[in-house]
């Protein structure tokens, strides 16, 4: 008998918005050649309905909702709920806490619920107070109601526990390993940084934005990312980019291939992140062997292992340790065969979409 799954809270198939976009791209694929009816739910406007990429036996969905930051992620999550209950499928992966609210909705019909928790939305500091409330409140509300949960890193796993009592599946993001790929024309292999982020206070792109200038006196730059929204932090990489030859500011990037090779032929990929688990972005970068500098948190300790190097958050820690490496041609060999091995061992898509298959399954049987 045909098992059926719904997927409530990303921007929809194919969609390359983020980390919980990526999943999708490789889990709905994944589940339906495994014999499962998979519809996901998205926005309209958000998806890429010509990618070549994309598997049509996965079922979209396009309900309507709010484009304004604040209450988008709410309204899109509930009119997804509200058709989920109709279609009853026989489970959710629901993703986001911020959709925990409408978990109860699901519960009326019987459906089961796996909900990816993400990160800790309330420690993020691009939120304000009454947003991290809200995701907080999410939070609880998924911890009441859910019927199991999805950690992707361990540090999530042991703030859930610690703080909501409970366990759940430790699945993380995985990376692709490319074949050679040609460089971005006007660049040389191993001689640019490399900076992907969204532009938000707690990837730590300020203080790299404030180390660019005495990187640049010796290194190329390349920055990769926005708001989202326009805003300061689109100014500042402007600015940085229409006055210095050597930074390049491309905006974001949603061909797989070029942000691959930028990846691939990297000297240095700086990856910022403070708060959110295990980045999609870093594991891609890992498995694609660029040689890493992260920020020294708990979440990205995990992933990196010993493989990369860590560093505080002051511009001039950035440059020095950027410089250092940079300058080392051995030591970004070893670092970026080290990332791609470890990359390969513990976070391909494949490892990753068995165990999401395996407890969509739990939830059913």
């Amino acid at each position: 008998m045909t098992k059926s799954v719904a997927i409530i809270g990303t921007r929809g198939y194919p969609s390359y918005y983020g980390g919980f976009e990526t999943a999708v791209r490789k889990l709905a694929p994944y589940l339906s050649n495994n014999g499962w009816d998979v519809t996901v739910y998205g926005r309209k406007g958000s998806t890429r309905d010509d990618d070549p990429g994309r598997d049509y036996s996965v079922h979209t969905v396009i309900t309507p909702g709010v484009e304004l930051k604040s209450v988008s992620t709410l309204s899109y999550g509930l009119t997804a709920a509200l058709s989920a209950m109709r279609r009853k499928p026989d489970v959710v992966l629901v993703m986001n806490v911020a959709n925990g609210f409408f978990i109860p909705l699901l519960n009326l019909r019987k459906i089961p619920s796996l909900v990816n928790v993400d990160g800790i939305e309330w420690d993020r500091a691009k939120w304000g107070r009454l947003a991290k409330a809200v995701f907080h409140s999410g939070a609880r509300w998924t911890a009441r109601h859910g019927s199991r949960m999805v950690y992707d890193s361990k540090e999530i796993a042991r703030r859930w526990k610690d703080e909501f009592g409970l366990i759940g599946d430790f699945i993380p993001y995985g990376g692709d390993v490319p074949g050679p790929l040609p460089i971005e024309p006007g660049f040389t292999h191993r001689t640019y940084v490399l900076l992907v982020a969204r532009f938000v206070p707690e990837n730590t792109v300020t203080e790299f934005f404030a180390a660019v200038p005495e990187i640049s006196k010796r290194h190329d730059v390349i920055i990769v990312g926005s708001t989202g929204y326009g805003g300061e932090l689109d100014d500042v990489a402007k600015r940085l980019s229409d006055s210095n030859p050597r930074v390049h500011w491309l905006g974001h990037i949603s061909d797989d291939a070029r942000l691959l090779s930028l990846w691939q032929h990297a000297g240095v990929y700086f990856h910022g992140h403070s708060v959110g688990g295990t980045n999609p972005a870093l594991v891609q970068a890992m498995a694609c062997g660029a040689p890493t500098i992260a920020r020294d948190t708990r979440y990205n300790r995990e992933v990196l292992g010993e493989s990369a190097l860590l560093v505080a958050p002051a511009p001039t820690d950035i440059a020095g340790a950027i410089d250092v490496l940079l300058t080392d041609p051995a030591r970004m060999e070893v670092q970026s065969e080290a990332l791609q091995n470890r990359a390969r061992e513990f976070y391909s898509w494949d490892l990753v979409c068995r165990s999401y298959e395996k407890a969509l399954l739990s939830l059913i049987s």
